[in-house]
């Protein structure tokens, strides 16, 4: 079965971008356009990871990530920021946010899924081809 990523995104490019290369190595995408979409979403759907924008509209994504830290069933599910904030104390601020790991953008489509993969299910294995 393929590891299932909840990506909360705004852009509609990035989140085209985000969707186009993890497909491309196996993984199933789900979109969340809002912060509330994407905790909703997250209950129901249990991904194996969550990618969090933080500059989202009406709730951030300090706050998403606060909220989805309080849902039982997403304990242990890793939260990685995708951000272009990177201001001195961003990176602190997710992180005390409950995300676990904090890439910024623009991302590098070379390397993003292998900044990823810490945080797929172990032995996981990319299907694209090279």
């Amino acid at each position: 079965m393929k590891p299932k990523v909840l990506v909360i995104e705004d852009n509609e490019q990035n989140l085209y971008l985000v969707t186009f290369l993890l497909e491309r190595h196996g993984l199933e995408i789900i979109p969340a356009r809002t912060g509330p979409q994407g905790v909703a979403l997250a209950g129901h759907i249990r991904p194996d990871l969550i990618l969090l924008d933080i500059q989202l509209p009406g709730m951030d994504g300090y706050e998403v990530a606060r909220q989805l830290k309080l849902i039982p069933s997403l304990a242990g599910v890793p939260i990685v920021a995708v951000t272009s904030y990177a201001m001195e104390g961003d990176r602190s601020r997710g992180m005390a946010a409950g995300c676990v790991g904090y890439i910024e953008k623009p991302i590098n489509p070379e390397t993003f899924v292998e900044e990823l993969r810490p945080f797929l299910p172990p032995g996981w294995k990319s299907e694209a081809t090279s």
